[in-house]
C-alpha cells in the first residue's frame, strides 16, 4: 500500500490512548512538575503476592540450572522440545494468566524477575516466554477479550499452547498505515490473506494474534462494522497458514522466528478481539505494560555483566595489579555496577506501579524499555572491552583451550536486538516525545494545524493563553532551589533537588522549542530524542534515590545502595548536562544537508575501493497474497 505521511500520522494518532484518567509521574516530569509523592515511599507488593512469586522463582531456578543449557541452544540454534515441555509443566507459560484460568497469576514484578532469571541462562528462552505472554494471545485477550474468549484461550496459553504476535510485514515496520494483510468478511467468518515477517514464536506457535485490515464498506458500517486494522486470534495449524521460513539472526539464535503466510484462512468472527478497527489501539495498550518484559532481560544481563567483570578483574593481573585497580578499567566496572542498580530500580518501580494500577505508566514503561535497551548494550560492550581478546572469543573456543567459557560476545549479540524489538530506539523517542508534549498539543495544537479554521485557532489561542499563564510561572522556582528540600534522603537529597530543578529546565526548553518551530517541531527528531533522553535520566535518578531509601529503611544493604545511587546520579548528571548542551549546539542542520547529498549520489566516490559481498536480490522481498509455494516449516511442540 502507498499512503501519504499525513495519512500515516493520522492512523498512528487514532490508535493512541488519548485520555489520562490516572496520574503519571513521568508525564508530570516532562511538564516540569516533580511529583515525588507518586513514587515515594516506594510501592511494595502484597505479602501473598511476594510469597507466591518467591515460591515460583525457587522452582524456576531449580529447573533452569538443571535443564536449560544455554550453550547447547546457542550451538544448535534451537530450544529443545524437552525444555519447552518442562516450562509448560512448570506453569511458566501462564505466569501472567490468572489462577481462575489455570495460570500462576504472578504480579508484573515477579514475572519480570522470572524473565531476568531465565534470560540469564538463555536469552532465547526468555524471548520466547516474553513474546508468548507480554504481546502474544494472553495479554490482549485478558485486556480486551470477551468472557468466552478468555475461557477458550487463556487456559490453553497457561499450560499447553505457545502464542505469537503478528503485526510486521515485509514492507511494513513502524508504519502500520500501510498494513497489507486483509481480513475480508464472509458470513460468520473472516478470510485472511497476507504475509507476516519476524513472527517471534511463529515457528512453534499454536495460537496467533494477527493484525489484519478489514475493508471498509458503507453497507457494513451501517451495521456497526467500521472496518480498519483489526486483531484476531488464529489457530496456528489452520488450513492456509504456512510458516515459509525460519529466520536466523546475529543473536538469539534459538529464537523461533519466521515468515508466515495466510492464504484464504477462515477465522470465526468469534475470534475477533474487540471491534473492527481497534487492532492498533489494542496492540499499543498491550505494549504499555508488555514493554516491561524487555528491560527485565536487560537487568538480568547487567547483573551477569557485573558478576563477570568483578570475578575477572580480581583475577586478571597487569603491570603488577589486578586490572580493576587500574582507573581505566575501574571506571567501566563502576559504570556497570551503578547502571545495573539503576535499571533494576526503574524496572521494579515501573512494575510495582503497574501492579498497583494507581498510575498511568505508559510513559514509564516506554522509558524503561528505551533506557534499559540502550544502557544494557553499553554495559555489555564495556564487559567485552574489560575481557579484552577473551571478550571477543566465543565461549566454546575458550572452553576448548581449557579456560572458563564466558559468553561475553554472545551477550553483546543477544542484547543488540533490544534496541529494535517492540519499538526501535528512534521510534520510542518519537512515541515518548508525543506523549510528553500531549498537554501542549491539547491546548495549542489547533494553532499549528494548517487544516483548522481561523475560528478554531482563535479558540485555541484563548485556551493556550489560559494554560500557559498558569503553567509558565511555576517553572521559575521550586523546591529544588531550597537547600533543605528532600533532606529525608540524606546524602541523596542534592540529586533529587537537581532532578526537580532540571525537570523545570526541561519543560522550559520544550516550550521554547514549540514556540520557535511550531508545526515543524515534529520534524526535529534529533531535538526530541535528546529531550526524551534527558527525561529518561531524570526518571532513572528518581527511581534509584527512592529505591536506595527503601533499602535503607528496611535495613537491606542500605549503605551500599546509597553509594550506588550516588555514583549513578553523578554519572547521570554528566550525561544530562551534555544532552542539554546538544539541544541547541549540534550538527542537525548540517547532517540533513549531508544526507541529501548522500542520497543524491554526490559522495559515491567515497565508496570506491571495496567489494560488496552481499548477494543479489531485492532489498524487500515481494509479498503478494496467494498460496504458499514452499514447505511448511512450522513445528509443534508436544
Amino acid at each position: 500500500m502507498t499512503v501519504s505521511e499525513r495519512e500515516a500520522r493520522e492512523v498512528a494518532e487514532a490508535a493512541r490512548e488519548k485520555d489520562w484518567r490516572k496520574p503519571s509521574f513521568a508525564k508530570e516530569l516532562f511538564l516540569g512538575r516533580f511529583r515525588l509523592d507518586l513514587i515515594h515511599p516506594h510501592p511494595e507488593p502484597a505479602p501473598e503476592d511476594a510469597e507466591r512469586g518467591e515460591e515460583f522463582l525457587a522452582r524456576l531456578r531449580e529447573f533452569v540450572e538443571a535443564k536449560v543449557d544455554g550453550a547447547l541452544i546457542e550451538r544448535d540454534a534451537r530450544i529443545p522440545d524437552e525444555v519447552l515441555n518442562g516450562l509448560k509443566d512448570l506453569g511458566a507459560l501462564g505466569m501472567k494468566v490468572g489462577t481462575e484460568h489455570g495460570g500462576l497469576g504472578l504480579t508484573q514484578v515477579y514475572y519480570n524477575k522470572a524473565l531476568a532469571l531465565v534470560s540469564s541462562a538463555s536469552p532465547a528462552v526468555g524471548a520466547l516466554l516474553s513474546a508468548h505472554q507480554s504481546i502474544g494471545v494472553p495479554q490482549p485477550v485478558k485486556l480486551f477479550g470477551t468472557q468466552e474468549q478468555k475461557d477458550a484461550f487463556l487456559p490453553r496459553c497457561a499450560r499447553t499452547d505457545i502464542s505469537a504476535f503478528l503485526l510486521t510485514e515485509p514492507d511494513v515496520g513502524s508504519d502500520p498505515a500501510r498494513l497489507a494483510t486483509t481480513a475480508v468478511p464472509d458470513g460468520d467468518d473472516y478470510v485472511l490473506d497476507g504475509v507476516k515477517l519476524w513472527t517471534t514464536n511463529g515457528v512453534v506457535a499454536d495460537l496467533l494474534v494477527v493484525m489484519a485490515r478489514v475493508p471498509k464498506s458503507e453497507e457494513r458500517k451501517a451495521e456497526g462494522h467500521r472496518g480498519g486494522i483489526t486483531a484476531f486470534v488464529v489457530e496456528g495449524n489452520a488450513e492456509g497458514v504456512t510458516v515459509e521460513n525460519r529466520n536466523a539472526f546475529m543473536g538469539l539464535r534459538g529464537l523461533e522466528n519466521g515468515v508466515t503466510r495466510f492464504h484464504r484462512v477462515r477465522v470465526p468472527a468469534a475470534n475477533r478481539i474487540g471491534p473492527e478497527g481497534a487492532g492498533l489501539k489494542i496492540a499499543l495498550t498491550t505494549l504499555n505494560t508488555g514493554r516491561l518484559s524487555l528491560p527485565a532481560t536487560c537487568v538480568g544481563a547487567g547483573k551477569w555483566c557485573l558478576k563477570i567483570a568483578r570475578e575477572w578483574s580480581e583475577t586478571r593481573v597487569q603491570w603488577g595489579r589486578p586490572v580493576a585497580k587500574h582507573e581505566a578499567v575501574g571506571g567501566k566496572i563502576a559504570f556497570i555496577a551503578a547502571t545495573t542498580f539503576a535499571l533494576e530500580a526503574v524496572l521494579d518501580l515501573s512494575s510495582q506501579m503497574a501492579d498497583e494500577d494507581r498510575n498511568d505508566i505508559r510513559i514509564e514503561a516506554a522509558l524503561a524499555k528505551l533506557y534499559g535497551s540502550e544502557m544494557a548494550w553499553l554495559m555489555a560492550d564495556e564487559l567485552v572491552q574489560i575481557r579484552g581478546g577473551r571478550g571477543f572469543e566465543t565461549a566454546e573456543s575458550l572452553a576448548a583451550r581449557g579456560e572458563r567459557g564466558v559468553p561475553a560476545e554472545q551477550v553483546l549479540r543477544d542484547l543488540r536486538i533490544n534496541r529494535i524489538f517492540e519499538g526501535s530506539t528512534e521510534i520510542m523517542h518519537l512515541l515518548i516525545a508525543r506523549e510528553a508534549v500531549d498537554a501542549h498539543l491539547s491546548v495549542a495544537g489547533d494553532l499549528i494545524d494548517p487544516d483548522k479554521t481561523l475560528a478554531d485557532k482563535r479558540k485555541a489561542a484563548v485556551a493556550a493563553g489560559t494554560f500557559y499563564a498558569k503553567w509558565l510561572p511555576r517553572l521559575v522556582a521550586g523546591p529544588g532551589q531550597l537547600p533543605r528540600a528532600y533532606d529525608e534522603f540524606g546524602t541523596l537529597a542534592p540529586h533529587l533537588r537537581y532532578v526537580e530543578r532540571t525537570a523545570r529546565k526541561l519543560a522550559r526548553s520544550t516550550f521554547y522549542a514549540m514556540s520557535r518551530w511550531q508545526g515543524r517541531m515534529e520534524t526535529k527528531q534529533g531535538f526530541l530524542g535528546r529531550i526524551v533522553d534527558i527525561g529518561a535520566e531524570l526518571f532513572a535518578m528518581s527511581a534509584v534515590c527512592v529505591r536506595a531509601e527503601k533499602l535503607r529503611v528496611s535495613g537491606e544493604d542500605g549503605q551500599a545502595a546509597r553509594q550506588l545511587a550516588d555514583a549513578f546520579c553523578r554519572q547521570s548528571r554528566l550525561r544530562v548536562e551534555e544532552l542539554f548542551g546538544r539541544l541547541w549546539n549540534n550538527t542537525d542542520d548540517l547532517d540533513r544537508k549531508v544526507v541529501r547529498e548522500v542520497l543524491a549520489g554526490s559522495y559515491t566516490w567515497l565508496e570506491e575501493g571495496i567489494t560488496d559481498p552481499s548477494t543479489e536480490g531485492p532489498w524487500i522481498a515481494e509479498a503478494l497474497p496467494g498460496p504458499s509455494a514452499t514447505e511448511n516449516v512450522h513445528r509443534s511442540v508436544r
